[in-house]
């Protein structure tokens, strides 16, 4: 969290922001808001070109089973061959670019992990709404929801319904809610926010819990391999409402990704400074098909306007999308 007074933005309402990639250059390091959500399963893109980021590679024993999603492919042999780090491709990109960049991807076939960037947990905005959706899946005990927070799912993840998401965090149990399902999940550095109306904010408070993107991986993780927290129509039902998020909110880690490859993702945005000169922009989900199948997290912060970092995200997509075909 950055220090001082903020102005608004973390999701809530729908913003019609073009998915251009500039070219250019970044600096690594982290932070993110985010917003989401539409019925229906069809699998969202955007076109993007662009940089590529420095990280260090790192292979990860465990292995997902089958996706619950319809449009998902099938599971991966065991003896995948390990692929190269796809984030090494991203270093000339984010040099040149402004601001600090976090990033994790998780290869599905593979099981392996790569990194990017070093700093410490960052604002989450709307993408602590993936948080709360699968607090209160789990918390169902394999019920689902009711009928009337299955409308409040939709708004918060098609939306990014701010109003909607806040109803589902009292739902969820708050922050004592979020944290007991986060420390089952396994997620070691995220810290739910422990107020809703917080001084000096003008936007519910839930958006100010912090996370890191490896984080990020083991939430997704739970929506595409069976597991003990969340049942196989669960998390079917979540993809579903990822998959189709409004179309204006559609961008980031969809950049370069081909239309007909299944995209299931939550962004997020949120100014940091009254002149709104620095953002917060956050992107992450699970892109699958044509010969690809990873999971993928992105925070970003000092980004001079809101369409910096989405572009700076979209830019990075598209390399890590090229470098894993």
């Amino acid at each position: 969290m950055s220090s001082g007074p903020r102005v608004g933005g973390t999701g809530g309402q729908r913003r019609v922001t073009a998915v251009a990639i500039a070219s250019g250059v970044a600096a690594l390091a982290l932070s993110v808001a985010a917003c989401g959500g539409s019925s229906g399963v069809a699998g969202l893109t955007r076109a993007a070109s662009g940089g590529a980021p420095v990280a260090a590679g790192a292979s990860d024993p465990s292995s997902p089973g089958p996706h619950s999603s319809g449009a998902s492919p099938a599971a991966p042999p065991p003896s995948a061959p390990a692929r190269t780090d796809p984030l090494t491709a991203a270093a000339s990109y984010l040099d040149g670019r402004s601001g600090t960049v976090l990033a994790a991807v998780y290869d599905v076939r593979t099981g392996q992990t790569w990194r990017l960037g070093d700093g410490p947990a960052q604002d989450e905005a709307s993408v602590v709404k993936l948080d709360i959706l699968e607090t209160l899946l789990s918390a169902s005990g394999g019920a689902g929801l009711s009928s009337d927070d299955q409308g409040l799912a939709q708004q918060m993840i098609e939306d990014s319904d701010n109003d909607a998401a806040t109803s589902l965090w009292y739902a969820a149990g708050g922050t004592a809610g979020v944290a007991a399902y986060d420390d089952k999940a396994g997620l070691t550095a995220t810290t739910p926010s422990d107020c809703v109306v917080c001084s000096d904010f003008p936007w519910p408070g839930w958006g100010l819990s912090t996370t890191v993107p490896g984080d990020q991986l083991a939430l997704l993780r739970q929506l595409i391999a069976p597991g003990p927290l969340l049942t196989s129509a669960e998390r079917g039902y979540a993809l579903s409402l990822l998959e189709n998020v409004t179309p204006d909110q559609a961008w980031g880690v969809s950049g370069g990704v081909p239309a007909g490859v299944t995209v299931a993702l939550k962004n997020g945005w949120l100014p940091l400074n009254d002149d709104n000169t620095d953002w917060q922009v956050n992107s992450e989900g699970w892109v699958s098909g044509d010969g690809r199948d990873y999971l993928i997290s992105v925070l970003t912060t000092g980004n001079p306007t809101e369409q910096y970092g989405i572009d700076t995200i979209s830019g990075l997509s598209s390399l890590i999308w090229t470098a894993l075909g």
